[in-house]
């Protein structure tokens, strides 16, 4: 019994850490149809953020919860002013463009902190169900997911901002006429998806080792479970989170982690080739 219990936890820990590495991508992706191969950079920025900020005496919980979002979020604000913004509705040339921008930050962070692994300690306490030993912050990434989700979904479906930015995503020529400015709208949801990012990369920096290329082990993951979960940004990427996380925990606990992931993407491809428009586009239509 205390088995199923630890494999349970480990689904629910896969699905929020999934859920919440994907939620700004779904925005950016989702929404503006912008291919960010810079999300895994988006990342790392966010751990790193975290980790400086830790080791330079800030409180651990101000470091991932204000500092990471915060950077990355200027980040992505930079950037979509500076190249993005020249990119919308060209998706090739945005995929080349972000490709070259996550070497850029590779390049950038690797020659300022080197290739060595960094971190911070993890914090909350542990406990143990039998033989088996968990940590409180494994629930505490359940709680943060289901946190962001809710937030998410009241900016979307009850702010100005929410209904303006749908409809400006949906026809940005009828939002300009009506007096919206679709250039600033799309500024802040890109720089809204990249803070959202960035938060996930704070809250997985007490887990992971952080280091200049660990983007690269979460952008196709990211990518294939915002695609599976088809338009909804939030039904869609928590249908498919859930799944996808779950293959993958119940895979590498029943293999190996290397195995696991083969069988994740495995059905990935499954998925994607009986469900072409996504989860949501069979079962969730006019979802958010």
């Amino acid at each position: 019994m205390d088995i199923y219990i630890i494999l349970a936890l480990d689904v629910i820990n896969g699905t929020a850490s999934l859920f919440l590495l994907c939620l700004g991508l779904a925005i950016i992706f989702g929404m503006m149809k912008i291919i960010n191969l810079a999300h895994g950079e988006f990342i790392m920025l966010g751990a790193y953020a975290t980790v400086i900020s830790a080791n330079a005496g800030l409180n651990i919980w101000i470091a991932m919860l204000v500092v990471a979002p915060l950077f990355v979020g200027l980040v992505g604000l930079v950037v979509e002013r500076c190249l993005i913004r020249f990119l919308y509705g060209r998706l090739v040339d945005s995929m080349l463009a972000t490709w070259g921008l996550s070497l850029l930050i590779i390049g950038i962070v690797t020659t300022i902190f080197g290739n060595t692994i960094q971190g911070v300690p993890t914090p909350l306490g542990g406990f143990s169900i039998g033989a088996y030993r968990s940590s409180y912050y494994t629930l505490f990434l359940l709680a943060m997911a289901v946190i962001m989700m809710a937030l998410v979904y009241a900016v979307m479906r009850y702010t100005r901002f929410g209904l303006i930015a749908r409809a400006t995503m949906q026809n940005p020529a009828m939002a300009n006429t009506l007096g919206v400015n679709p250039a600033r709208v799309y500024m802040t949801t890109f720089a809204a998806g990249a803070a959202i990012t960035g938060l996930a990369g704070g809250l997985l920096a007490p887990v992971s080792g952080v280091t200049p290329v660990m983007g690269g082990a979460y952008v196709a993951k990211a990518f294939i479970t915002v695609v599976g979960g088809g338009a909804a940004i939030l039904s869609g990427t928590l249908s498919a989170a859930t799944l996808f996380g779950s293959i993958n925990q119940i895979g590498a606990y029943l293999t190996t982690p290397v195995y696991g992931e083969v069988i994740v993407f495995t059905a990935a491809i499954v998925l994607i080739r009986l469900l072409p428009q996504g989860i949501s586009g069979r079962f969730f239509k006019g979802n958010l």
